[in-house]
């Protein structure tokens, strides 16, 4: 489940930090506003989150106008119908709108966010451009022929595009800012976690790897051309990564970087659900197929791990996910497998139920 790009693609994955000083301005006002020190030079640039917001939405709506603009002028040159315009202009009417009091009054009735905290709001902010661009994208293009005709990953390629959601998610906490970072990694809910805390990390991947198994199958007897362009983008796509070192360096980098920024960064602030759904999004080599929709259901049940848990047993699920998914599991060893798969949901029920599962003390 993971979304890779190849070596051309850098700086567009690279983008994921330019929201960085608008992030530290967001810490600053979340530590204003508890220090309540408004003539200090924190006090002051932490007061310019609300219109930095604002900014900022107005800015994707002037690149979605441009893009239907150069359309229009550069017939010749179509890459996309304006379908990413139309998009990226509503994405951005919507970020721009959280910067007045009301928008933002409207959504924390259906979101678990603070009205009145800039880093709640522009963590939705920046999720919900990420989201929009990846969806315009999606609805504009033939995701899958560009993803079988491009290049192939490298683990160069696996870095440049994970490292970057572990970064916004360090920063996006505040450290150095607000945390030192060991109380970052703590806020991120990165704790050793308990042995039957792993126990139930291992039960869940396995159910996991079930799940994702059943909903290829299904995929392939519901929309069986679909899912043979999506095998067949994946298979080029991984074609040089197939070995124990790439299908690692898959399982640990993605494992980790995404479930730092998707479970522990955004998810205590956002809710479970729209986390989820952005990191469905994100994952563009699926295209609009039902394999997205697992995904998405996946990312759903990583969300409750973090909920009942901590992150690091949900980085502990997705490595091990990835990894099992990466290497496959051959006729012979289905048997032990199941059997194992069902030790472990024993050992984890019995955890849950006398209490022994226990919760890390992390942040939910």
């Amino acid at each position: 489940m993971e979304h890779f790009r190849p070596l051309a693609a850098w700086p567009q994955d690279l983008l994921l930090l330019t929201p960085l000083p608008l992030v530290l301005v967001a810490n600053l006002h979340q530590r204003w506003t508890r220090a309540g020190d408004r003539r200090s030079w924190q006090g002051q640039l932490g007061a310019m989150a609300w219109p930095l917001v604002g900014l900022i939405g107005a800015g994707v709506v002037l690149l979605g106008l441009l893009d239907a603009l150069s359309t229009l002028t550069r017939p010749g040159h179509i890459q996309r119908p304006p379908t990413y315009a139309v998009v990226l202009v509503a994405t951005g009417l919507a970020v721009a709108a959280l910067s007045g009091r009301p928008a933002r009054a409207a959504i924390s009735r259906v979101m678990p966010i603070d009205p009145d905290s800039a880093l709640d709001v522009t963590a939705l902010a920046l999720t919900a451009i990420l989201f929009g661009n990846q969806i315009g994208d999606q609805v504009s293009s033939n995701v899958l022929a560009q993803i079988g005709s491009g290049q192939q990953l490298t683990t160069l390629d696996l870095l440049a595009q994970e490292i970057p959601f572990l970064v916004m998610a360090l920063f996006g906490v505040g450290l150095f800012l607000r945390r030192p970072l060991r109380l970052a990694l703590f806020r991120l809910g990165i704790v050793r976690p308990s042995p039957w805390q792993v126990l139930l990390a291992l039960a869940a991947a396995g159910i996991f790897v079930a799940f994702a198994t059943g909903a290829d199958a299904l995929a392939g007897h519901i929309t069986p051309g679909l899912e043979q362009r999506v095998t067949a983008a994946n298979q080029h796509l991984f074609g040089h990564l197939e070995g124990p070192g790439g299908i690692a360096a898959i399982a640990l980098a993605a494992g980790i970087c995404e479930e730092a920024l998707f479970r522990g960064a955004l998810q205590p602030r956002l809710g479970l659900l729209w986390p989820a759904l952005v990191f469905a999004s994100v994952h563009t080599q699926y295209g609009l197929s039902l394999d997205t929709a697992a995904v998405f259901l996946l990312a759903i049940g990583l969300g409750w791990l973090r909920r009942v848990t901590n992150t690091t047993s949900s980085m502990v699920c997705h490595v091990v996910y990835n990894a099992v998914v990466g290497v496959g599991i051959s006729l012979p060893l289905a048997g032990p497998a199941v059997l194992v798969e069902v030790v472990l949901l024993a050992v984890s029920g019995f955890a849950a139920f006398t209490g022994r599962l226990g919760r890390s003390g992390a942040p939910a």
